[in-house]
């Protein structure tokens, strides 16, 4: 099971993603940020990152709060890949490059989807929450020191 969540300070601004990856009673936790980015982006991201953590084809549940990724994979994304990432009113699909990098790691494995409810207490929602806030805060911290980026 994975668990994914993306956060923005900002919309666009700094930003985070984080996953949650489970396996038994093995845990992994992963997450990262971009500088000027949007939450839409960084949902996307935390997915496509914790996809890249598997090492083999795998059968996973992704847990996530974003209705836009959810939905995207389950129900615009065919429609654009035939329409050759465009929407269904004409235009470009927006994050495509995103898009394109989660369904080439998406043709590695077999997911399910599990929509959850953001911050309602459900625990591996709460901790890729906390994990995409990290991802926030090293942003932050890495732009008021770019020292720190170091350490």
């Amino acid at each position: 099971m994975i668990h994914t969540d993306g956060a923005c300070k900002g919309n666009p601004g700094p930003g985070g993603w984080g996953a949650l990856l489970e396996y038994g009673n093995q845990e992994k936790e992963i997450f990262g940020g971009e500088a000027n980015t949007t939450n839409n982006r960084m949902e996307l991201t935390a997915v496509i990152e914790a996809l890249r953590c598997l090492n083999r084809s795998c059968r996973i549940l992704i847990v996530t709060d974003s209705q836009y990724v959810q939905k995207g994979v389950q129900s615009w994304m065919a429609q654009w890949k035939r329409k050759h990432w465009k929407t269904s009113a004409g235009k470009p699909v927006a994050n495509k490059e995103l898009w394109e990098a989660l369904d080439h790691e998406l043709a590695r494995h077999t997911v399910s989807w599990e929509w959850v409810r953001g911050h309602q207490g459900h625990l591996g929602n709460e901790r890729a929450d906390s994990l995409a806030n990290r991802g926030v805060e090293s942003i932050t911290l890495a732009a008021l020191d770019p020292s720190s980026a170091e350490k």
